[in-house]
């Protein structure tokens, strides 16, 4: 059970924080599609430049985030992109899912909601 610690404000930046790492783990997508192309080609530029707006946004919200979470709290949440990298594999590559990445992301799932909730 989570720990009634965490506030309803708390709450609401962490479910902001993980939308904003998920599209964050798009830049993934975006630069293994870019690699997909020739360099400097249209093709190439377009998903590379959906890379570097992906970042910019990012950093800009994650400044904004990180002034209404304790860092500790954000940079562990942030491994949750690793889940999500697993996710866009499979869903956009067709990347086997094994059984070594299923429990890796628990580990991980596991640990992110330890220190989420964990008494400071």
């Amino acid at each position: 059970m989570i720990n009634n610690k965490i506030s309803n404000s708390n709450l609401k930046h962490i479910v902001f924080l993980h939308i904003l790492l998920a599209v964050y783990s798009l830049s993934g997508v975006c630069s293994k599609m870019a690699a997909g192309h020739f360099f400097l080609s249209l093709p190439f530029i377009f998903w590379y430049g959906l890379v570097i707006l992906n970042l910019g946004i990012y950093a800009v919200v994650w400044q904004q985030l990180i002034k209404t979470l304790p860092l500790t709290t954000a940079y562990a949440n942030k491994a949750i992109t690793i889940v999500w990298g697993i996710l866009w594999g499979m869903l956009f590559f067709k990347e086997a899912i094994t059984w070594n990445m299923i429990v890796g992301a628990i580990i991980l799932i596991i640990g992110v909601i330890v220190v989420v909730t964990a008494d400071d």
